[in-house]
């Protein structure tokens, strides 16, 4: 699959929502919004960009670590993912380089399937507060290549869906400003806005297939 045509897209992203609703998922996961070509109405849709904030875990199961690096050698388990999770999801669990486990590859591995043209964005932050942090690092660092794109529509805050959201999503309801008016309003001048939007731009075109991006603000 190399794009969406928008009802499919609409329709991945309701199967997604109702997964985190009705399934135990390896964090507690607050908010889901969508953003990029699925807010702005395009059709098709070349690739779904969805992000998850994350909750910490509030209450430790630290004693069910030692299992699960026995038989899988990933620690971590009871403290970074929750141990319920991770005995009814082995085959979802997910480490990183130093072996340690990932929440946001855990999440990946159990909301997508393979290959499919979709990124997802995992944070701790809310969308909006991620997109302010990220601007300013872009900004400080004179890079804008992972810039994420202001023009979000949010789908499900604490349990709870946004029916009026979905139906605007479904009929392109919503208007959005071009990316660099965007960032503009964000407080970059007209020259820095463009050029980071073309820069911007230019990263999605090189991505394909699935990506997941882990994010601690």
């Amino acid at each position: 699959m190399s794009e969406w045509d928008r009802q499919q897209a609409i329709e991945r992203i309701e199967e997604f929502v109702e997964t985190v609703e009705r399934e135990t998922m390896p964090v507690p996961v607050r908010e889901l919004w969508v953003f990029g070509d699925i807010a702005l109405g395009l059709d098709p849709v070349e690739r779904l960009d969805i992000y998850l904030t994350k909750d910490i875990l509030l209450s430790e199961e630290s004693g069910r670590e030692q299992e699960f690096i026995d038989s899988h050698g990933i620690e971590g388990v009871g403290k970074t993912v929750r141990a319920e999770w991770a005995t009814e999801h082995p085959e979802y669990l997910q480490a990183t380089a130093n072996g340690y486990a990932a929440p946001e590859k855990c999440l990946g591995a159990h909301l997508l399937e393979e290959d499919e043209p979709i990124h997802l964005e995992v944070c701790n932050a809310s969308f909006e507060d991620n997109v302010t942090q990220r601007l300013e690092g872009a900004k400080a660092r004179d890079n804008y290549e992972e810039l994420l794109d202001p023009r979000g529509v949010c789908l499900w805050v604490d349990g709870e869906r946004s029916e009026t959201a979905f139906e605007k999503l479904r009929s392109g309801e919503f208007v959005m400003p071009t990316l660099p008016d965007a960032l503009e309003m964000l407080g970059l001048d007209e020259v820095a806005a463009t050029r980071a939007a073309e820069t911007v731009e230019a990263f999605r075109e090189r991505q394909s297939g699935t990506s997941i991006r882990g994010d601690i603000v």
